[in-house]
């Protein structure tokens, strides 16, 4: 499931700079709130308009929807943030052995988790520069607000930005160290999946490292419970993607006309996430131009979340140019978390 880190966009492409004389943040924003609609608006009419409808996990998150996936990360029966974050701490002191100056945490959202592994980084005595990255220009302030008080002594670049397309914006200063944590990988189809990878080698050196939080294929009923939990929160904020949408381009797809649908693919080994149509459905988006029908039955996609084992993402990011190091699995073999860097 994605991480709430698409929020607020910046309003155009500009840098803000601070030096280490003032201690203020230096914030690049890549992202042009023009360029960003333009491809959001195309993605949906793409995807609405597809013989399986989809849309972007990005309508998931408004603030509403922010605090749902937060609700779902404390449910008993959604494993993987609890599992990753025991991780972060049993492993985050070996973490700082590697003599790690930059730190990057890719689509940062919060930057709560950060803190663990910022923990051990500063207290190593290397660490200099955190450089939280992500596409919402409000919620990355905010953390590097809170986090300044924390870390005191600590450089902050943040760069607003989307990872797909401004990894070259990475500052540089190694070793570095890149997060991407959450599983959100699992969201990213195979050949997404190596085009990311691909463009995240060629944005680091050899020195560097990349920490990559995968979720593991298991039981699927232990999968499918964790995306359709028995209070019924997951099904809220699935269907929270449609408020969000009628919101923002003035569409009028009634959520209470869909139920929430948790599917495990055995043959993609990934969850899905779909709203299925309970009745006709007739459906514009006024901004958009676009008209939807669906029968009852029917589905619109809005998630995927592939699940690995670590041999195969091994393989996946040897084949991306990256050599694993360490995989530290939890107990119950739940989640993972993979160390790994360039090997060239």
């Amino acid at each position: 499931m994605t991480p709430p880190h698409a929020g607020s966009r910046s309003n155009g492409q500009a840098t803000s700079r601070g030096s280490e004389a003032d201690g203020e943040p230096t914030i690049d924003v890549r992202l042009d709130a023009r360029e960003w609609q333009e491809a959001r608006d195309a993605e949906v009419r793409r995807g609405l308009s597809a013989d399986q409808p989809w849309l972007s996990p990005v309508w998931f998150y408004d603030e509403h929807g922010s605090d749902l996936f937060d609700e779902i990360t404390r449910l008993p029966e959604y494993y993987q943030t609890r599992a990753e974050r025991r991780l972060l701490e049993d492993h985050a002191p070996e973490l700082a052995e590697h003599g790690v100056v930059t730190m990057v945490e890719l689509g940062s959202g919060t930057s709560d988790k950060t803190e663990v592994i910022l923990d051990a980084l500063v207290e190593s005595g290397r660490l200099r520069t955190y450089v939280p990255f992500d596409v919402s220009e409000a919620t990355l302030r905010q953390a590097i607000d809170r986090l300044r008080v924390r870390y005191p002594g600590l450089r902050f670049h943040g760069v607003v930005g989307d990872f797909h397309r401004h990894l070259g914006a990475i500052p540089e200063g190694g070793p570095r160290l890149v997060a991407f944590l959450g599983g959100t990988i699992g969201n990213l189809r195979p050949a997404e999946r190596k085009r990311f990878l691909f463009d995240l080698d060629c944005a680091l050196e050899r020195q560097d490292l990349v920490l990559i939080g995968i979720d593991l294929v298991k039981e699927p009923a232990r999968i499918v419970s964790a995306y359709d939990d028995s209070r019924g929160v997951t099904a809220a904020f699935n269907r929270n993607a449609l408020t969000v949408l009628d919101r923002e381009l003035h569409a009028d797809l009634d959520p209470d006309d869909f139920e929430h649908v948790a599917r495990w693919n055995e043959d993609e080994r990934w969850i899905e996430m779909r709203l299925r149509a309970r009745r006709p459905v007739h459906a514009s988006v006024a901004d958009l131009d676009l008209t939807i029908d669906l029968r009852p039955g029917e589905d619109l996609l809005t998630e995927i979340s592939a699940k690995f084992s670590p041999e195969g993402f091994a393989a996946e990011l040897w084949e991306s140019g990256f050599e694993e190091v360490e995989t530290w699995v939890s107990e119950g073999e739940e989640f993972g978390l993979v160390l790994a860097r360039p090997y060239c």
